[in-house]
Protein backbone atom coordinates (compact mmCIF):
# COMPACT_ATOMS: atom_id res chain seq x y z
CA UNK A 1 0.00 0.00 0.00
CA UNK A 2 1.18 3.52 -0.78
CA UNK A 3 2.24 5.56 2.22
CA UNK A 4 -0.33 8.31 2.76
CA UNK A 5 -0.49 11.78 4.29
CA UNK A 6 -3.38 11.36 6.77
CA UNK A 7 -5.45 13.80 8.82
CA UNK A 8 -6.97 12.28 11.96
CA UNK A 9 -10.10 13.93 13.38
CA UNK A 10 -10.75 12.53 16.86
CA UNK A 11 -12.01 14.36 19.94
CA UNK A 12 -10.65 11.77 22.38
CA UNK A 13 -7.00 12.82 22.73
CA UNK A 14 -5.75 9.39 23.79
CA UNK A 15 -7.54 7.63 20.93
CA UNK A 16 -6.25 10.22 18.47
CA UNK A 17 -2.65 9.77 19.59
CA UNK A 18 -2.99 5.98 19.60
CA UNK A 19 -4.42 6.00 16.09
CA UNK A 20 -1.65 8.35 14.98
CA UNK A 21 0.96 5.95 16.35
CA UNK A 22 -0.72 3.00 14.60
CA UNK A 23 -0.70 4.86 11.29
CA UNK A 24 2.94 5.92 11.67
CA UNK A 25 3.86 2.29 12.46
CA UNK A 26 2.13 1.32 9.20
CA UNK A 27 4.44 3.73 7.35
CA UNK A 28 1.98 6.59 6.87
CA UNK A 29 2.54 10.23 7.77
CA UNK A 30 0.03 11.82 10.14
CA UNK A 31 -0.05 15.48 9.20
CA UNK A 32 -2.26 16.43 12.17
CA UNK A 33 -4.55 15.09 14.85
CA UNK A 34 -7.37 17.51 15.50
CA UNK A 35 -10.46 17.42 17.71
CA UNK A 36 -12.86 19.99 16.27
CA UNK A 37 -14.80 20.66 13.09
CA UNK A 38 -13.10 24.02 12.49
CA UNK A 39 -9.67 22.57 13.31
CA UNK A 40 -10.21 19.74 10.83
CA UNK A 41 -11.23 22.11 8.05
CA UNK A 42 -8.26 24.40 8.72
CA UNK A 43 -5.81 21.49 8.91
CA UNK A 44 -7.17 19.99 5.68
CA UNK A 45 -6.60 23.30 3.89
CA UNK A 46 -3.10 23.60 5.35
CA UNK A 47 -1.84 20.02 4.90
CA UNK A 48 -3.84 18.73 1.88
CA UNK A 49 -4.22 15.19 3.28
CA UNK A 50 -4.61 12.20 1.00
CA UNK A 51 -6.92 10.50 3.51
CA UNK A 52 -9.19 11.59 6.35
CA UNK A 53 -9.93 9.33 9.32
CA UNK A 54 -12.84 10.94 11.10
CA UNK A 55 -14.63 10.21 14.36
CA UNK A 56 -18.32 10.31 13.53
CA UNK A 57 -19.32 12.29 16.60
CA UNK A 58 -17.23 15.21 17.82
CA UNK A 59 -17.89 17.37 20.85
CA UNK A 60 -18.56 20.39 18.65
CA UNK A 61 -20.34 18.71 15.74
CA UNK A 62 -20.50 15.81 13.38
CA UNK A 63 -17.73 14.03 11.56
CA UNK A 64 -20.15 13.87 8.66
CA UNK A 65 -20.16 17.68 8.48
CA UNK A 66 -16.33 17.67 8.63
CA UNK A 67 -16.17 15.46 5.55
CA UNK A 68 -18.86 17.48 3.78
CA UNK A 69 -17.00 20.76 4.38
CA UNK A 70 -13.58 19.40 3.43
CA UNK A 71 -14.87 17.65 0.30
CA UNK A 72 -16.88 20.68 -0.85
CA UNK A 73 -14.11 21.61 -3.31
CA UNK A 74 -13.20 18.08 -4.33
CA UNK A 75 -13.33 14.54 -3.04
CA UNK A 76 -10.82 13.47 -0.40
CA UNK A 77 -10.81 9.76 0.46
CA UNK A 78 -12.11 9.25 3.97
CA UNK A 79 -13.29 6.73 6.50
CA UNK A 80 -15.28 7.04 9.67
CA UNK A 81 -14.38 5.47 13.01
CA UNK A 82 -17.06 5.30 15.67
CA UNK A 83 -18.38 3.30 18.58
CA UNK A 84 -21.67 3.08 16.64
CA UNK A 85 -21.41 3.11 12.84
CA UNK A 86 -25.11 2.37 12.23
CA UNK A 87 -26.14 6.05 12.03
CA UNK A 88 -23.28 6.81 9.65
CA UNK A 89 -24.39 4.02 7.34
CA UNK A 90 -28.00 5.27 7.49
CA UNK A 91 -26.81 8.65 6.26
CA UNK A 92 -24.12 7.40 3.87
CA UNK A 93 -24.87 3.78 2.96
CA UNK A 94 -21.70 3.50 0.88
CA UNK A 95 -19.43 5.03 3.54
CA UNK A 96 -16.31 3.26 4.70
CA UNK A 97 -16.73 2.95 8.46
CA UNK A 98 -15.08 0.91 11.18
CA UNK A 99 -16.41 0.22 14.63
CA UNK A 100 -14.30 1.12 17.66
CA UNK A 101 -12.43 -0.67 19.08
CA UNK A 102 -10.79 -1.97 15.92
CA UNK A 103 -7.73 -4.06 15.22
CA UNK A 104 -4.82 -3.14 12.97
CA UNK A 105 -6.02 -5.49 10.21
CA UNK A 106 -9.46 -3.83 10.23
CA UNK A 107 -7.86 -0.38 9.98
CA UNK A 108 -5.63 -1.47 7.10
CA UNK A 109 -8.60 -2.95 5.22
CA UNK A 110 -10.71 0.18 5.79
CA UNK A 111 -7.90 2.42 4.49
CA UNK A 112 -7.63 0.30 1.35
CA UNK A 113 -11.43 0.47 0.83
CA UNK A 114 -11.45 4.24 1.36
CA UNK A 115 -8.69 4.77 -1.18
CA UNK A 116 -10.61 2.96 -3.92
CA UNK A 117 -14.08 4.26 -3.04
CA UNK A 118 -15.55 6.61 -5.59
CA UNK A 119 -16.68 10.09 -4.71
CA UNK A 120 -20.40 10.09 -3.90
CA UNK A 121 -22.82 11.83 -6.20
CA UNK A 122 -24.06 14.92 -4.38
CA UNK A 123 -27.17 14.11 -2.37
CA UNK A 124 -27.41 10.53 -3.63
CA UNK A 125 -28.55 8.07 -0.95
CA UNK A 126 -28.07 10.62 1.83
CA UNK A 127 -30.51 10.90 4.67
CA UNK A 128 -29.75 13.67 7.10
CA UNK A 129 -29.18 12.77 10.74
CA UNK A 130 -27.56 16.12 11.43
CA UNK A 131 -29.63 18.23 13.74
Amino acid sequence: MKHLNILVVEDDVLLGLTLGDMLEDMGHHVCAVTATVSGAVADAQKYKPELLIVDAWLKDGSGLSVVEKICKNGHVPHLYASWDISKILLTEPDAVAIQKPYQLAELEAAIERAMVAKAPIAGKNKKSILA
